[in-house]
């Protein structure tokens, strides 16, 4: 990782404003907050361009520099398929391509001065029962998956997995994590198949997929012959 040398002429330590230098927006896209849902009730921002970071699950939160698990709900603009780099950043003319309705954070967010984004950063921030409450099946759907799928609960029982060296109890513990994990998979190729819903809308619906961001835990699915293992990674 390259480290920016703050006594250099035209490092963010001697900005007073923006050169459009795209290092923000290469590093991901901002989480929408309350003030960001007239954007996405208006088709401003669709959700398929969006994906959810839900309770428990271990991301790095920019503003404190550290990996932690999500103390809520966090919906934000997808990265580019191969890279961090927000969705909607046109890196060929340093450019956004929603300048005129960007989110609340690309606006108060400045890299030579930090202080507004950490003022709003973790505050109001928008949650997809802001915009799915109304839609009373699919928002009963994206509630039972957060009942079976929750991280909070695969983490405990991977934990107590760690702990308990019981054949039985392991067995019990791999079958319920594999089992949470082929739900996770399953509704989303539900709504797909049989809802007619935007297979790019299935990251918003029910964040990412189960099967990839196991893997912080240190373990993997693995399927064979219809049967699945946990493996450690």
């Amino acid at each position: 990782m390259e480290i920016e040398n703050q006594n250099k002429p035209g490092s963010a330590a001697f900005r007073n404003s923006c050169i459009r230098c795209g290092t923000c927006c290469e590093k991901g896209g901002p989480c929408l907050h309350l003030e960001d849902r007239q954007l996405v009730d208006e088709g401003l921002i669709h959700t398929r361009c969006l994906y959810t970071i839900r309770r428990g699950e271990m991301v790095h939160d920019n503003v404190r520099n550290v990996v932690m698990p999500s103390p809520e709900e966090m919906i934000k603009i997808k990265g580019m398929e191969s890279s961090w780099q927000c969705t909607f950043f046109n890196a060929a003319e340093s450019a956004c391509g929603i300048y005129r309705h960007r989110p609340m954070e690309c606006r108060v967010l400045k890299c030579w001065d930090p202080s507004g984004i950490e003022a709003v950063y973790d505050r109001d921030r928008l949650k997809r029962q802001d915009l799915l409450a109304d839609i009373a099946g699919l928002w009963d759907l994206v509630q039972e998956h957060e009942r079976q799928c929750s991280y909070p609960k695969l983490k405990l029982i991977l934990n107590d997995m760690d702990r308990n060296r019981d054949t039985g109890f392991q067995r019990t513990a791999v079958a319920s994590t594999v089992t949470m994990v082929r739900y996770d998979r399953e509704v989303r190729d539900l709504v797909v198949s049989k809802g007619g819903v935007e297979p790019g809308m299935t990251d918003f619906l029910f964040g990412r997929p189960l099967s990839k961001t196991i893997e912080v835990f240190g373990y993997k699915v693995r399927e064979k012959d219809g049967k699945g293992a946990l493996v450690r990674i």
